[in-house]
C-alpha cells in the first residue's frame, strides 16, 4: 500500500530539500554571499518557496544549523552506545567510528560551523536569540557523557558540562584540521578527551 502524502508530509519534505540545498550553498559561498535564488535553483524551487517556509535567509540558516546539532547529539550518542565496559574503551577504535561520523558529514559540516560562528560574531541580536539552544546542546552532550561514563563503569574527572563544551569549541577545529592538512587528528583529541573518564571508586 503506497504512504498517502499528506499536506503536513509535502511541507516537512519541502523544508528537507530546502534545508539539504542551504547546506550545500552556505557551505560553499558563506552565509553572507550565499543567495537565496542559488538555494531555490539548488533545490528545484522558486525564492517564494524558501520566504514561504523559512521567512528569510537568517531563519533558513538558523534551521540548517539545528539540523546539524541534532544529528551530531544523535552520532556521539550512538559512539559512545557503542562501547560496553570501561576496559573496551580503546582510543583507535572510537577516533575510528569518531572520524567516521565527522566525515560523513564532509567538510559541509566543519564550513558551517565556522560560519555559524562568524554569523553569531556580526550578529549580537541573533546570538542573544540562541544562546539558551546553545547551552541546552552542551547541557545534552553533558548528560550523554555522564551516563556513557557511568554505564561503562566510571567517572568523570572534569565536570561533565565543562568538558562538553571543550568537544563542543574543539570539535569544528579538530574537523578542519584533518580535512585541510590530510593528517586526521582526531584521536590525540578524543584520547584527552577520553583522559578525563577514569574508574569509579570501589
Amino acid at each position: 500500500m503506497v504512504e498517502r502524502w499528506t499536506k503536513e508530509r509535502r511541507r516537512e519534505h519541502t523544508r528537507g530539500l530546502l534545508r539539504k540545498s542551504a547546506e550545500e550553498v552556505f557551505a560553499r559561498k558563506g552565509f553572507e554571499v550565499a543567495a537565496l535564488e542559488d538555494i531555490a535553483e539548488a533545490a528545484g524551487f522558486s525564492r517564494g518557496t524558501i520566504y514561504s517556509h523559512f521567512g528569510n535567509k537568517a531563519e533558513l540558516f538558523l534551521a540548517v544549523i539545528d539540523e546539524q546539532r541534532q544529528q551530531f547529539l544523535d552520532g556521539f550518542a550512538d559512539v559512545i552506545a557503542s562501547f560496553e565496559q570501561l576496559d573496551d574503551l580503546d582510543v583507535d577504535e572510537l577516533a575510528a567510528r569518531w572520524g567516521a561520523l565527522i566525515e560523513a558529514g564532509g567538510a559541509n559540516r566543519a564550513a558551517l560551523g565556522y560560519e555559524f560562528t562568524l554569523y553569531l560574531l556580526r550578529n549580537p541580536d541573533a546570538r542573544e536569540r540562541v544562546a539558551t539552544q546553545r547551552e541546552e546542546t552542551a547541557r545534552s552532550l553533558a548528560e550523554y557523557i555522564s551516563e556513557g561514563a557511568a554505564r561503562l563503569g566510571g567517572g568523570l574527572s572534569t565536570p561533565a558540562l565543562d568538558l562538553a563544551r571543550v568537544i563542543l569549541a574543539a570539535n569544528d577545529g579538530v574537523t578542519l584540521s584533518s580535512l585541510v592538512d590530510g593528517a586526521a587528528v582526531y584521536r590525540p583529541f578524543l584520547q584527552m578527551v577520553v583522559s578525563h573518564i577514569v574508574a569509579a571508586p570501589q
